[in-house]
């Protein structure tokens, strides 16, 4: 890793990266939409053997576009799987091993999948370590100080969504970000967890299963949650 790369902070963006908002419904429950910049994600999938290429050569600025750009979803996902708390070393961590990883990606799978698998395995590596060293952990629930969405009507129910996402077991939370918050296929989240497409779909329908518990338990229906 060189000092270029390597000096590149993951600092929190300044815009809500995690609210639950309307736009994707599971079973009853809305848990968010894909980030607003999915768009441009989308309309740059074509560059992406290009900028690969550039940064195998050392071109300027090569390094700073992928940065750049998968910057917000790298960190976005480092918050719901490790909490606020260690997110921003979490994505430092990802975006080392993407860079070091990059002579061995050969395009057998899209770019943003990739990076999500490298993101996913450095936040749970970072749990492992933290469990190993038998550190107490930070309260596993999200810090709703993050957003900047103004307080009004479905504020405080999107914000104990959030709270029962951020309660259930690591595992789980991963396959329903993944899947349900960040929309990706059931092919894309089985090659990120290393799994058979079945396995991830049964894990999916049991997160989801305990989240509705969990949710219940809160107080909260699927009307409130459809009317949210």
């Amino acid at each position: 890793m060189d000092n270029a790369s390597a000096a590149m902070p993951v600092k929190p963006p300044t815009k809500p990266m995690y609210g639950a908002t309307a736009g994707l419904t599971v079973s009853g429950l809305q848990l968010g939409s894909r980030a607003a910049t999915d768009a441009k994600v989308q309309a740059t999938d074509n560059n992406d053997a290009a900028l690969v290429d550039a940064i195998r050569r050392g071109d300027a600025g090569s390094r700073e576009a992928l940065y750049h750009r998968f910057k917000r979803r790298v960190y976005a996902l480092a918050v719901r799987i490790v909490g606020p708390v260690d997110a921003e070393e979490v994505a430092q961590e990802a975006f080392i091993r993407i860079f070091r990883g990059l002579t061995k990606f050969r395009g057998d799978a899209a770019l943003a999948t990739w990076i999500y698998r490298l993101a996913v395995n450095a936040a749970l590596s970072h749990r492992t370590r933290r469990a190993t060293a038998a550190q107490p952990e930070a309260p596993d629930e999200v810090d709703t100080q993050v957003s900047a969405e103004p307080v009004h009507g479905d504020a405080v129910l999107r914000a104990r969504i959030e709270r029962a996402l951020a309660r259930l077991p690591v595992g789980y939370r991963t396959v329903i970000v993944l899947h349900d918050v960040e929309g990706l296929e059931h092919e894309e989240v089985a090659r990120i967890l290393g799994c058979h497409v079945g396995t991830s779909k049964s894990q999916l329908h049991k997160a989801r299963a305990r989240l509705r518990e969990m949710l219940t338990a809160d107080g909260i229906t699927p009307a409130a949650l459809e009317n949210g």
